[in-house]
């Protein structure tokens, strides 16, 4: 999917075609097909490879500079279910006329600024849409780990109650979630470094101006990704914490179980022994007795008592 867009001076945006493209237009590319692809390199002179750079979904966070484009690739959270957690590389390509976003889904962090009413941003700033997109996703970073956090409490409740596998798998699905947040935090983190360090480069500012309230909103983007960072640092320990807690406590419970079969094990061995000793076909004690029975009952019943009483002290059950 291939939309083109470009900011009025009142602020909505314009929808515009190719045959239509103009100077400072933002053309968001979703899914491309080779075809796209190569009609936006033809159209805007941008390198192939910068465009398919959002197309591997392992690709890494990075900054590439061309003589004629500025290419950053960054990772954007998504949810995948109600539970699950993942990210999506994106790549924002920058030239002195255009600026381009490639990536594999439409994301919720694109689909704000190609709302039509969108009046937060200009399409023709160019250095600042790139730091607003990379603010939002920062963001959008903070929103999922809380909801990850609030996620992570409800199931610790449950599994106070009960530990079932369910809640153990919704414990795994979060960890891994986190897992990819981590990872994409860090890269992202290595890119805004770099871009704080280049962006006095001479061959960077004749394609992207910075401007002094760009600047401000860099280091807006700086604080937030640092604290998505931390905040996921934090939750990733918690989670794993937890999960070594619950595992430690079902080993627990398990060994509780096994140590209380073991008990009555030995209590139901006493009488059937006892009985099987009188069964035998031989003369035996009580063998003429009618209450031969009773005594024998009696008999099974206290060595059972004096074994529960003993295993008790043990702390067997």
């Amino acid at each position: 999917m291939l939309k083109i867009y470009k900011s009025l001076d009142s602020g909505p945006l314009r929808e515009l075609s190719l045959k239509t493209l103009e100077k400072g237009a933002w053309i968001n590319i979703v899914d491309p097909t080779p075809y796209e692809l190569k009609v936006v390199s033809n159209l805007t002179a941008v390198e192939p490879d910068f465009l398919r750079s959002a197309l591997d979904d392992e690709e890494r966070s990075h900054i590439d500079i061309e003589d004629n484009s500025v290419m950053v690739l960054t990772n954007l959270p998504v949810m995948r279910g109600p539970e699950m957690y993942d990210t999506l590389p994106l790549a924002i390509v920058i030239t002195s006329e255009y600026i381009i976003t490639v990536c594999l889904e439409e994301t919720p962090v694109i689909s704000e600024f190609s709302q039509q009413k969108s009046s937060t941003f200009r399409t023709f700033k160019k250095t600042r849409f790139l730091l607003q997109i990379l603010y939002k996703s920062a963001t959008y970073y903070l929103r999922y780990l809380r909801q990850i956090d609030k996620l992570s409490d409800e199931i610790e409740l449950k599994l106070r109650d009960s530990l079932r596998n369910r809640e153990i798998l919704r414990l795994l699905e979060l960890q891994k979630g986190l897992t990819y947040f981590n990872a994409s935090l860090r890269s992202n983190a290595a890119v805004l470094d770099k871009l704080m360090r280049v962006r006095l480069n001479h061959s960077f500012q004749e394609i992207i101006k910075v401007y002094e309230e760009d600047e401000d909103l860099l280091e807006d983007v700086i604080i937030e990704n640092k604290q998505a960072r931390e905040m996921g640092d934090m939750y990733s320990t918690i989670l794993s914490r937890m999960a070594d807690t619950f595992s430690s406590i079902m080993s627990n419970n398990l060994n509780l179980v096994m140590k209380f079969l073991a008990a009555m094990t030995i209590i139901l061995a006493i009488p059937t022994v006892i009985s099987s000793f009188f069964g035998m076909n031989v003369a035996l004690p009580f063998s003429d007795d009618p209450f031969g029975v009773i005594y024998i009952s009696l008999i099974a019943i206290f060595m059972t008592g004096c074994c529960v009483v003993f295993l008790w002290r043990r702390h067997m059950f």
